[in-house]
């Protein structure tokens, strides 16, 4: 008897293991797509700010190649902030490049109550020297310059600095940073020690209450 096309045991076989592999491949496919809509929705999170914008110029055989030199800050105001500086003829590209540095050497920064600093730091970069220390609620940001869009784009939202050294603000933006990055949360402290973080803050507020006696 003569068999229908198809009616062997090769088609259905060949058939079924296509469609599992399109299945497979379809599932592959919605997960690359949601881990695709999750960079996307952390990159929406990531606000910048352009701290400043320079002309610079190169003396080449026949004259002179002009081009900018900018420094962007981004952060997600949640702890995470970065810095990066960009060189190109025009200047939304240079905008672009730094903005991308900046995001690929973002730090995290402990923040108290997500509005202020756990204590008073002090940072130094080259010429610049930057003072940053806590504050109570309501205070806001007392800062200016390019530590002000810093302390906007990691989310702190009572803070006092002042910087006592250069006004340059690439060296400025280095001595917050590394200010920052010196920034310790209590359980991160009592970690290293091996204690629990009453104690730490017990300990804490012993010396400012025997400070404030005498």
């Amino acid at each position: 008897m003569a068999r229908a096309p198809g009616s062997g045991r090769g088609g259905p076989r060949e058939g079924g293991e296509g469609g599992g592999r399109g299945r497979r491949s379809d599932r592959e496919g919605g997960r690359g797509q949601r881990r695709d809509s999750s960079i996307d929705r952390e990159e929406s999170e990531i606000i910048d700010r352009l701290v400043d914008i320079n002309r610079v110029s190169k003396t080449v055989k026949g004259g002179k190649r002009f081009g900018f030199a900018a420094i962007v800050v981004v952060g997600d105001q949640r702890g995470r902030v970065g810095y990066g500086t960009g060189k190109a003829r025009e200047v939304p590209e240079a905008i672009r490049k730094a903005t991308e540095s900046a995001k690929r050497g973002m730090i995290r920064v402990a923040l108290r109550e997500g509005r202020t600093l756990h204590h008073d730091v002090i940072g130094h970069f080259g010429a610049g020297r930057v003072v940053l220390r806590a504050a109570p609620a309501g205070t806001g940001i007392i800062a200016g310059g390019a530590m002000r869009a810093v302390f906007e784009t990691v989310g702190l939202k009572d803070v006092v600095a002042k910087s006592v050294g250069t006004s340059n603000p690439h060296n400025m933006i280095k001595a917050t940073f590394e200010a920052l990055s010196a920034v310790q949360s209590p359980r991160t402290v009592a970690g290293r020690r091996g204690k629990k973080v009453a104690d730490i803050l017990g300990r804490r507020d012993d010396q400012v209450a025997a400070e404030a006696a005498a």
